[in-house]
Parts: C-alpha cells; structure tokens; sequence
C-alpha cells in the first residue's frame, strides 16, 4: 500500500518566506524536511509587505496565528496626484473569498517568523523541520538530488527544492545555465519609522481617515515616482516605499546601497510638502534597492529538483504578490507530495507542478513589471476587480488538492 513508503528525505534551500513555506508544507505531509541556508538569519528581513487574501487562505490552512502577523486590515488604497488635491478611494473586491479583508499589511520579519514557528515548533503536524545556518550550496545535481556544500559536505536527497531567491544557485543548476534577474531601470527608496511621529505633524487626517490600507502618491508624469505608504505591526510603524526611475547603469551599482534623506527629497521634489513629510520621517538607513525582475524560464523543474518563489518567477512589488505567489507554490508542491509518495513518482509530480503553478507565478512576474514601465497600466490592480478576483479569490490548496484527485489519487 501506498501508506507503507517511507517518508521523502527533502531539502529546501534557502531559509526566505518561500523556503520557510515549502518547509511547512512538506513538513505537514509527514516527510523529513531539512532547510539549508547560507546566511546566519540575524537581520530583520525587508520592511512591510502585504499578505492578500489568496496567501491568508494557505496560511489559514497551515494554522497560522492572526495575531503573531501584528498585521494590520487590508481593505484597498487611496489615491493622490503628487500635487496634492482629494485622494480617489479603491476599496478591492474581497466580498466573495470569505476572509472578511482582501489582506493584512505586515512587516516581512513578523510573517517570517511565523513561518518559522510552523516549520520548526514541535508542536505542528508532522516531524519538526531541522533548520541549518551558515550551510551555502555551491551545486546541485538536479536528476540525482545531489547537494554540494561549500564546507564539502554532499546530502542526498529525494527532492530538493530550490528557494534561494533572486540570486539562485539552485536555479542555474535547473536550467544548465546562469539567468540573472534583469535591471528594470528603476529602484526603490525602502524606510520605515515610528508612528508616533505622526503625532507632532499636522494635516495628517489624509493618512489616518478612511479606509484601512494603503497611500498611494503618485507622479502624473511619464517619468515614474510613487510613494507606498501603509502602517503595520498594529499601526505603530509606517512603512515608506518610494519607487522612482533610476538613471544609473544598475550593472555597475550594488543591488541595495543606503541613501541619506537629502537624496530622496532630491528624488521626489516636485511632490506636495504633505508627501515629503514622509520621506523626513524615515529613521536610518535608508535603503535603496534596484528593481530587477526574471525573464521567463523555460523550465521550473529537472528531475528530483523544482524551483519556488523569487528564484522560479523574481519579479517588482508592483502587485504586492510576491509573498503570496511563494505560498501558493509551496502550498501546492506539498499538496502533490502527500506521505506515501515514492522516490520515483517525483519527477511526475514536479510537472504537475509546473503545470499548476507556471502560468500564474508568470502572470504576475509580468504584470508586475508592466504595471511599473507602461504608463497607461499604472495602477491597473487597484482599479481592475477582474484583476483582484483572479488574485484574491484564488485558492491554491482545493486546486491542487482537485488535480491530484484526477491525476493521481487512482495510483
């Protein structure tokens, strides 16, 4: 029976939101599940994000607590030109997916660690997740399941799962060549500080009045400029975002390097003193950050061996769909993968795989992109409910769950 095959022996590079993911996910399959992250983990990972409806339903699924997230309600944005003026409200259609918002604002570091907690507690389904820092791959054998460490050390594994970001190994080991992620000719200025600023500053009602969500300011103009301006951790920190087009040869430039106020003022002057208030507020450092996103990959999947999250389908924060696209696809990888799943019926679930998830982690990889370089689609999500249906309603579990019924289960 099917029941008797020994649980998979599973690796998951990378210790990022997807690695973490695809750790929980496989993990509460009953498998051994061992993450491998060249990092020591002792910095606060990114600033705020938005965990929409679609990634809220896995982690519902997974038993997440709401509170650990101290997210903030996501109901939709407010919109204003940058010369100041009444904001536009665009309050998303969330009505039919059943979670009561279309999402949370949180900080990356909080969503991080509650995927920690679930892959590592000893009290979730499944054999604990064993975590190891400061273990870099340097190769991988994709057929095989091969690991080769930088300390020399080699694990064999029965899948490995390539979540190592934008920057993968994993990824040219995939695909027998080396795919960078492109320079988008923009970057983004990335602070946070706190709220109890907002205190001492006046016309301020703006910002606190009003739907819960987000501020978007942005620069009627074709040269891009936007401001993202969300509260979090319970609305005691204000999470600034400030994308802008980038004249410099990003090739020759780190990918993040930090920013004195002066230079972001400098970068958004123009943009209404009320706006700029923002900017002032930001606690050091300033960091900016290139946009890069991934072309498309012909191949997500070689063997034993599949990619996840940045390192499958990089793309900007223009849809605020990362994270959620890293969940689905670790969701969906440990759907396909249930305990009894044997050695050699792997390189057939990794199709299955790619088929489900493909397509849209592309979708979005492009649009992201689009929303951000093409005039005309700048803020296309926020206005478009088809757009916010496809996205919100989405629910990567049944699908899988409904696939492996008719392709699998019979087996």
């Amino acid at each position: 029976m099917a029941e008797e095959s020994p649980p998979l022996r599973i690796f998951v590079v990378g210790a990022g939101l997807g690695g973490l993911a695809a750790a929980v996910s496989l993990r509460r399959q009953g498998h051994h599940v061992e993450v491998l992250e060249s990092s020591l983990m002792n910095k606060e990972i990114g600033a705020a994000i938005t965990v929409q409806a679609n990634a809220m339903r896995v982690l519902e699924h997974w038993g997440y607590e709401k509170d650990n997230l101290q997210g903030v309600d996501f109901f939709g944005t407010v919109r204003f030109k940058s010369v100041g003026g009444e904001g536009s409200v665009h309050a998303w259609d969330f009505a039919k997916n059943n979670m009561g918002r279309a999402g949370w604002v949180c900080l990356r570091a909080d969503l991080h660690d509650e995927l920690k907690r679930l892959a590592i507690g000893v009290n979730g389904a499944g054999p604990p997740v064993r975590l190891h820092l400061g273990h870099e791959v340097v190769s991988c054998d994709p057929v095989e399941g091969k690991l080769t460490l930088k300390n020399g050390e080699v694990h064999q594994a029965d899948l490995v799962v390539g979540a190592d970001g934008i920057h993968s190994v994993i990824r040219t080991c995939v695909l027998g060549y080396e795919q960078k992620a492109l320079p988008s000719g923009m970057s983004t200025y990335r602070c946070l500080f706190n709220a109890a600023k907002l205190e001492e500053l006046s016309d301020m009602e703006w910002f606190s009045e009003g739907i819960s969500g987000a501020r978007v300011v942005l620069a009627h103009e074709e040269r891009f400029r936007m401001l993202f301006l969300t509260p979090c951790r319970r609305g005691k920190i204000i999470n600034v975002v400030a994308h802008h087009v980038d004249d410099r040869d990003q090739d020759t430039h780190a990918w993040n390097e930090t920013a004195s106020v002066e230079e972001v003022l400098d970068e958004f002057k123009g943009f209404h003193p009320r706006y700029l208030k923002f900017l002032e507020q930001g606690e050091q450092p300033i960091l900016r950050w290139q946009l890069r996103a991934l072309p498309l990959l012909p191949t997500w999947v070689n063997g034993r061996t599949s990619l996840l999250g940045d390192a499958a389908h990089a793309t900007l924060p223009t849809l605020g769909q990362g994270a959620g696209m890293a969940l689905e696809d670790a969701a969906t990888i440990g759907c396909l993968l249930p305990l009894g799943t044997k050695r050699d019926d792997i390189p057939a679930r990794l199709e299955a795989y790619q088929e489900l998830r493909k397509s849209r982690g592309e979708f979005v990889n492009r649009e992201s992109l689009e929303q951000a370089t093409t005039p005309s689609k700048r803020g296309l999500y926020a206005r478009s409910k088809e757009m916010q249906t496809y996205m919100l309603d989405f629910d990567a579990i049944e699908t899988t769950q409904n696939y492996y019924k008719d392709h699998f289960a019979a087996a």
